[in-house]
């Protein structure tokens, strides 16, 4: 009688649905063990890096947004931060207000977009928006609301809602007038309610035990909730070691990158250990400096309170990769807020812009894509033109996370007989949908070929 289980299978699944890029997973399985789970980003090296030398010290802002038509205003701010760094420039006033309030509108589109289209048909049983739409109509309307409310805000901004053409060093080519931005104050009324309705929905949703043992990095700002600037600060998995931060200016002494063969996107350590960043890093560290109505937000979703207000109670930090659509619930909500609240105070600049005037040096530059921190490096040669650039993506930095959350996951599913391909490519799917990757962001879904071993 012939071996009912073959002695080495291979699955393949062309692509993977509700994800930005294309990438592939091998798993090796040896007795019912996973050993090793590589996600194998094959999208053609971007080479943006390269071909920013020799570029004028104002261009990066422009030609980094590109990189990414989901989160350009993340490439073009943290761009921004690190040349005028470089040039010894700081903006602030409405400028700076501004800038947060474009960031608001991307935070709203980008994690709306995740939440009702790409990961919500995960918990709900559909194979896509089309499919949520006929069961869960009015939630996709919902969605689609707070997408262009977004929408709305970067284009009033930035001049377009993709690739924003009104960005430049030291602010804006053009700042509104307060009449300008008073028409988004009414849609942004009802996209408060919108995110309120999206805590809810989501908060009913049925999350898989799981948990995520990497550090979790995000930035961090005193006294606000960090987006578009901040301090690198880590929080250790295993919380023996206390939290710490770390100078931007030394990022890359503590987040190393290296080349695998496996993969077009470089693989980032943290200080030689896997480690996570967004939505769930930056709820562990500046969650408590949400606004009140966020936090109240969070509770209601099931978050409880943030590590440093959760005390005795419940709370603290959240390690399911499951359950980061709270999280990003709850930020939409606060991005209509703090949008709101800009809106209201906002008063228009003497002047758009401060000048950038270039000269030699090295920059560094962070902001909090919907992802997770995105850090940009510039050094400039006296004529302001760059002779070197370094872009750390979120995605590539979690991509090691990424791997373990599969192995994880996948024996797991082993361990409770779910073995079958189709049980194992559904369960993959979920994993990498947790984290929201962007695989043209990372590349300097999803075919599955999973290789058994007796």
């Amino acid at each position: 009688m012939s071996d009912p289980t073959p002695r080495s299978r291979e699955l393949r699944i062309p692509s993977l649905a509700r994800v930005e890029g294309e990438t592939a997973l091998h798993l090796r399985i040896h007795h019912g063990t996973v050993i090793e789970a590589r996600l194998k980003i094959y999208e053609p090296p971007r080479f943006f890096e390269a071909f920013l030398r020799g570029r004028a010290h104002t261009e990066p802002p422009d030609l980094t947004s590109r990189i990414c038509g989901i989160c350009p205003v993340a490439y073009q701010m943290s761009a921004c931060r690190a040349i005028e760094d470089a040039c010894g420039v700081v903006v602030d006033g409405q400028a700076a207000a501004l800038r947060r309030l474009l960031y608001c509108g991307e935070w709203i589109e980008s994690q709306t977009l995740h939440i009702h289209m790409l990961h919500a048909p995960d918990f709900l049983g559909e194979a896509d928006v089309i499919g949520l739409s006929r069961s869960h109509l009015g939630h996709v309307k919902r969605g689609l609301r707070l997408k262009q409310a977004g929408n709305a805000v970067v284009e009033l901004l930035g001049g377009r809602a993709i690739h924003p053409v009104n960005v430049r060093l030291g602010g804006f080519h053009r700042a509104p007038t307060p009449a300008e931005l008073r028409p988004l104050r009414e849609r942004l009324r009802t996209a408060l309610d919108d995110a309120w309705d999206t805590v809810r929905w989501v908060a009913g949703f049925e999350f898989p035990d799981a948990e995520c043992d990497a550090d979790l990095l995000a930035l961090a700002e005193e006294g606000t909730y960090a987006i578009e600037s901040g301090v690198p600060t880590v929080l250790p998995n295993d919380g023996t070691r206390p939290a710490y931060s770390f100078p931007l200016r030394d990022f890359t002494d503590h987040v190393t990158e290296e080349q695998v063969s496996h993969s077009t996107a470089l693989h980032s350590r943290l200080d030689g250990r896997r480690h996570l960043t967004g939505s769930l890093a930056r709820w562990a560290v500046s969650g408590h400096l949400l606004s009140p109505l966020a936090l109240e937000a969070a509770r209601e979703a099931g978050l409880g309170d943030p590590p440093s207000l959760a005390g005795a109670g419940r709370g603290g930090v959240c390690r399911n990769p499951y359950r980061s659509i709270l999280v990003r619930a709850v930020e939409v909500l606060y991005a209509v807020e703090e949008a709101l609240r800009i809106i209201a105070e906002y008063e228009r600049p003497a002047r758009p812009y401060t000048e950038v005037p270039a000269r030699a040096g090295t920059g560094h530059g962070a902001t909090e894509a919907p992802r997770g921190l995105l850090y940009h490096r510039y050094a400039l040669d006296g004529r302001g033109r760059v002779t070197d650039a370094c872009i750390i993506a979120p995605t590539a930095q979690n991509q090691g996370a990424i791997e373990e959350d599969l192995r994880r996951l996948v024996q797991a599913g082993l361990d409770r007989g779910e073995g079958s391909e189709v049980a194992l490519t559904r369960l993959c799917e979920r994993a990498v949908r947790n984290h929201d990757p962007c695989i043209s962001c990372s590349a300097h879904f999803l075919e599955l070929d999973i290789e058994n071993i007796h």
